[in-house]
């Protein structure tokens, strides 16, 4: 009976929703229910209320937006007889219907999203057996040394704990290479880890060929292990301590779970935080997805793995055959595969790991375009609407994460789209200036208040326009390549740690200045028909202000692609820990500030003068001071004075394995503080400081673009076709 009576509240809801959105009103009408819908949205998100007046909130935005699209399909199209009016008009009201289905996907999505609890905590009797793969390709013995350490140290029993690295760098393939500069390379890096392995006490694996790329590393780790479980970490992803306590407790609860993902999170900045200089004051744009999208997909059991930070049930893998290798995606193959065979899976919204993200915009871009190509390959040849197997909210959660990364087709036909009035005085908009203020913006704000109100902590205003459309111009091409021919993208494994010493404007920079000179060309444009055609203001003025709109993030992206020099080879990280600097003969007591993998900072009593390059050991204590950990042999690189102390900057000496372990453990064993740091950037920014914001972000960075690319031109070489993820 109740079932029955919520079927037909839901079914009256939905007859007055169309009967609202279908109604033939006038434009004065219109406006004074735009107006409403958006003062009652607006107050809702100043004051932040939740519970049903989140419905309301998501109600009151879908009615502007579909009152819109029905007077877009049916008042706005040019007539079919004017063929150079009516051919852009509808690929710019497909681009249109494109963005509104996205919305509708993407807050389906994130309607009801869940706050798991803590796992259930295990005896040591009853945990399970776990492996851990670290798949490799070309990383430095360092770095692996790193993450190798941190998940060897997490805690875990030691007889149930088996670490491996992957390593595809070394493989018969490529030691028996015809090029012999190719095959002493990889005997040479074979031989340094697995010497790197045996004192680690970590198990060395690698295979014949290099076959289906990180998928069939992947793969042959499960033929090579015996794990109940297995965590997967990319090479640069070093694992907090209680990464296995916060995870695995769940899968002795459920037999049909097959994977409990956790968030990526970061400790340098993307190219767009470190040419932008936004890093230490914004949400990363990683945050949307990790803190938002992905609790809403694990409401429906579509949360899906993500190729490091995860723990994985191996009788499900082996069910399917091991790690999925169709895409270059096989993170999101895998999972959609074991979805549709009925397993479950978990989403953990706690950081547990620390990694690297790719400094320079080329190694960004390159990374994007092997994630959008491989969810294209997922879209076109394992679609998730005919999937079988599926449910019906799964389905929309994977078709909305594919159909994400067409994104770069609608940008791209707005950043055009009025240019072709501007320069052509083609019709693609039919509509008064009016019936465009009472539909067209408030179809617009209604779009934004949505995006501010569920995402406002993770994503600022504009910022994600941003990001689609530095991406945008070199994702296009390779979008149009994979439905070309699906099968012909192949992995490439993302360049990290390209920090560089001078600043210089990147080599893949030129067709953001072009696009950025023909916007420019359109504003003068506009000014100068204002002038000599008054009887065309109304559409100029709106064809102006969106160009003018287009033209701030074509200036705001040429400081993306100027790129600031790094200071630092090695990114460091805050952490507390003790220690004694013996340095000429002399004791002194350290607190440790910060510390990378190159070296760290510490503060020391006293302001007597120490000498600089001086060669120095500093004793680390133990977590509880009782004992020495290890001595590392450190040089003296700085000095700055406090009051009572001085702060000591220190590069490393020769490591061995076992102080590989001491550093890491400082780094990544406790990762509260980068935590505290993470949660402190999540600030929501209104609609109306964002925009003012990012406004003086355009006209800044749009100088010092130009200043690059008259004064600093060059730099290394990059190509979004070689520096995949």
């Amino acid at each position: 009976m109740l079932r029955a009576l919520s079927l037909g509240l839901y079914l009256l809801t939905l007859t007055l929703a169309l009967f609202l959105v279908l109604q033939p009103v006038g434009t004065e009408t219109q406006w004074a229910i735009a107006t409403m819908c958006l003062a009652v949205m607006a107050a809702i998100k100043i004051l932040n209320l939740q519970g049903y007046w989140r419905h309301l909130f998501f109600a009151l935005g879908a009615l502007l937006v579909l009152r819109y699209v029905y007077w877009r399909t049916t008042a706005t199209l040019p007539a079919a007889n004017s063929l150079l009016d009516f051919i852009p008009g509808v690929m710019i009201y497909a681009a249109e219907m494109f963005c509104v289905v996205m919305l509708g996907l993407s807050l389906f999505v994130i309607s009801r999203p869940i706050h798991r609890p803590r796992a259930p905590r295990l005896s040591d009797g009853e945990a399970p057996s776990v492996d851990v793969f670290v798949p490799s390709y070309n990383e430095d013995a360092a770095l692996l040394a790193m993450t190798l350490s941190a998940a060897k140290a997490m805690h875990y029993p030691q007889d149930k704990l088996m670490v491996y690295l992957l390593d595809d760098g070394g493989t018969d393939q490529k030691v028996q290479s015809a090029d012999p500069i190719v095959a002493d390379a990889a005997l040479k890096r074979r031989e340094e880890l697995q010497k790197l392995c045996r004192e680690l006490g970590i198990q060395y694996l690698t295979r014949a060929r290099n076959v289906h790329a990180k998928a069939g590393n992947l793969s042959n780790g499960l033929l090579h292990s015996k794990g109940e479980l297995v965590v997967v970490f990319d090479a640069d992803h070093a694992p907090a301590r209680d990464f296995l306590t916060e995870t695995v407790g769940f899968f002795a609860r459920d037999p049909k779970l097959f994977l409990v993902q956790t968030p990526h999170f970061f400790i340098n900045p993307d190219p767009v935080e470190k040419n932008l200089s936004t890093f230490e004051r914004m949400p990363s744009e990683n945050e949307m997805f990790y803190g938002m999208i992905q609790k809403g997909l694990d409401k429906w059991n579509a949360a899906f793995f993500c190729g490091s930070a995860a723990v994985l049930r191996r009788s499900a893998l082996e069910q399917a055959g091991g790690f999925a290798g169709t895409s270059i995606t096989e993170d999101c193959e895998t999972a959609l595969e074991l979805h549709a065979t009925g397993w479950k899976s978990i989403y953990v919204d706690k950081p547990l790991i620390a990694g690297l993200q790719p400094e320079t915009f080329g190694s960004f871009i390159g990374q994007r375009t092997r994630w959008c190509t491989g969810m294209m390959q997922i879209f076109m040849m394992k679609n998730p609407v005919l999937k079988r197997g599926l449910t019906l909210a799964q389905r929309a959660c994977y078709l909305s994460s594919c159909m994400f990364w067409l994104f770069p087709i609608p940008r791209m036909t707005f950043i055009f789209a009025p240019l072709l009035f501007i320069f052509f005085d083609l019709k693609v908009y039919n509509a008064t200036v009016g019936e465009f203020g009472a539909y067209t913006c408030a179809y617009l704000a209604a779009a934004i208040l949505l995006q501010s109100y569920a995402y406002g902590r993770f994503r600022w205003p504009w910022v994600s326009e941003l990001y689609e459309y530095v991406q945008s111009v070199y994702l296009l091409p390779a979008i149009l390549s994979v439905i070309r021919n699906p099968r012909r993208p192949t992995f490439n494994v993302t360049a990290k740690g390209g920090a560089t010493g001078e600043d210089y404007l990147s080599n893949l920079a030129w067709p953001y200045f072009a696009i950025f000179g023909v916007l420019l060309a359109g504003a003068v444009t506009v000014i100068y028909r204002l002038q000599y055609e008054p009887e065309s203001a109304g559409i100029l003025v709106i064809a102006g202000l969106w160009n003018l709109f287009n033209l701030f993030m074509a200036g705001l992206a040429l400081g993306v692609v100027s790129e600031r020099r790094e200071r630092r080879t090695t990114h460091r990280v805050p952490t507390q820990g003790r220690g004694l600097l013996q340095i000429d003969s002399v004791n002194l007591t350290a607190q440790i500030v910060d510390i990378s993998q190159g070296g760290m900072l510490i503060r020391v009593p006293g302001t007597s003068p120490l000498r600089m390059q001086s060669q120095a050991h500093l004793a680390v204590a133990s977590p509880t001071g009782r004992e020495v950990s290890s001595v590392l042999p450190v040089k003296l690189a700085n000095v700055r004075f406090e009051k009572d102390g001085q702060l000591v900057g220190l590069s490393f000496g020769h490591l061995q394995p076992s102080q590989y372990s001491t550093i890491s453990a400082l780094m990544f064993g406790d990762l509260r503080l980068l935590r505290n740091a993470r949660m402190s950037r999540q600030r929501t920014r209104s609609i109306l400081a964002g925009t003012i914001e990012v406004m003086a972000w355009g006209l800044g960075h749009t100088f010092r673009g130009v200043s690059f690319a008259l004064f600093r031109r060059g730099g290394g070489a990059e190509s979004p076709a070689t520096s995949g993820s």
